[in-house]
């Protein structure tokens, strides 16, 4: 077995990453920003007392999923996107708006809390719903658009 870069293929200047392009970084900071002050929002006006299950995060989480399973069916397989949407809305608003850290700590302060059987339901609870989420959100997305049925023949038409 071979470790390192490339399967261990020499690291010559033709192997590294490009630079990202300063446009690309732009689209995806103003969504990100905008991503994380929904979130906020959703916080504020949706806060949770101690000890409790994190339902804003949770619905966050799962609407954040739905919208991505609806974007990416629209992105690849119904529209010509530009090259700026994915990056916008997909990386920036939709990372920014859902957040792993905050459902990872919000675990942790159940457990410390003594709320075990609630800390263990929001972990599995979310990971299953928000799976289902996207699958849900990619399903709705090519039945509005059509494209389900060519799906189900194994790809476009």
């Amino acid at each position: 077995m071979t470790f390192g870069a490339a399967g261990g293929q020499q690291m010559g200047p033709q192997a590294r990453t490009p630079a990202v392009e300063p446009t690309v970084l732009l689209v995806i900071s103003l969504g990100g920003g905008l991503g994380a002050v929904l979130r906020y929002v959703v916080g504020l006006g949706w806060p949770t007392p101690p000890g409790q299950v994190p339902w804003s995060t949770f619905a966050i989480n799962v609407s954040g999923c739905f919208a991505i399973g609806i974007l990416m069916v629209l992105i690849t397989e119904v529209w010509v996107a530009h090259r700026l949407l994915r990056p916008f809305l997909g990386i920036g608003l939709l990372g920014g708006f859902t957040t792993f850290s905050t459902y990872s700590l919000e675990i942790r302060r159940l457990l410390e809390s003594g709320a075990t059987t609630e800390a263990l339901g929001y972990l599995g609870g979310t990971v299953a719903a928000s799976l289902g989420a996207v699958w849900l959100g990619m399903g709705v997305a090519r039945l509005a658009t059509g494209t389900a049925r060519t799906q189900q023949r194994g790809g476009r038409q």
